[in-house]
């Protein structure tokens, strides 16, 4: 079984983050790191062509290659091989566009199943995912909190509000994993030196027929002004007179809570 797993680098999120000079765009030009969310997806792709007994894991990622730690460490965690997608046109790249970057990467493998994280850490859209599965022709379960495969289909526990939906899929299909599907394994010593040497296929928006329909000339949405969080306020504190109660109610109907 061959499993893909859609992957991002993004900056540590432990360093200050800014924006480019005259930009919207987050300025990643310093160190990058794999994106905690997809470490779950990486780790649940392992497992399941383990169990298989055959196959590989082949990670596709967009960004930049002057970094390409976080997919090394995809590849020290097992992964067999890598493809990003590295192009300075794709500066500007909508949600759409991403997926469309990540789909024609994708279909040069041609696997049985693709993994991706609900979301990423750096964006939050949630969109990604299932507009990779639309552009593919492939059916698509979110929220997996476990996913087990008996032949040619796939059975997701699917996370909801109430509990959990049983799902069922013939594969190929996309799935997208939560935070503790299961375990992330650490990269051993032996898994960093391995990765070194693991081929990581490096694409430009040429190689996959894009032009024209990524960057900033190919976006439906753009961000047109970013302005810094409202500063935490102190709370209200309450001194109960005998009308503690009352005043406790009328707060939580003002929130909508009642």
């Amino acid at each position: 079984m061959n499993v893909v797993v859609c992957v991002k680098q993004i900056p540590d999120p432990a360093a200050p983050q800014s924006l480019e000079a005259g930009t919207h765009n987050l300025d990643r030009s310093g160190k990058l790191i794999l994106d905690e969310a997809d470490t779950y997806g990486v780790e649940m792709a392992l497992q399941l062509v383990d169990k298989a007994g055959t196959g590989e894991v082949t990670v596709v990622s967009m960004g930049s290659a002057s970094d390409l730690a976080g997919v090394r460490n995809a590849l020290a965690m097992g992964a067999a091989k890598a493809i990003i997608v590295a192009d300075d046109s794709l500066r500007g790249t909508d949600a759409l566009g991403t997926a469309k970057v990540l789909a024609a990467a994708i279909r040069r493998v041609n696997p049985d199943l693709v993994i991706a994280a609900t979301e990423s850490s750096d964006g939050y859209t949630g969109t990604t995912p299932v507009q990779v599965a639309e552009l593919l022709g492939l059916p698509s379960i979110t929220f997996a909190k476990s996913i087990s495969v008996d032949g040619s289909t796939v059975k997701v526990n699917r996370q909801t509000e109430s509990g959990y939906d049983e799902v069922t899929s013939p594969m190929p299909v996309l799935v997208t994993v939560t935070a503790g599907v299961v375990e992330p394994r650490y990269a051993s010593f032996k898994g960093i030196m391995a990765a070194k040497s693991k081929p990581i296929e490096q694409l430009t928006v040429a190689d996959l027929n894009l032009d024209g329909q990524v960057g900033p000339s190919g976006a439906r949405q753009s961000i047109i002004a970013v302005e810094a969080a409202e500063a935490r306020q102190g709370g209200e504190i309450v001194v109960d007179d005998g009308q503690g109660a009352d005043r406790i109610m009328q707060f939580l109907d003002s929130i909508k809570v009642l």
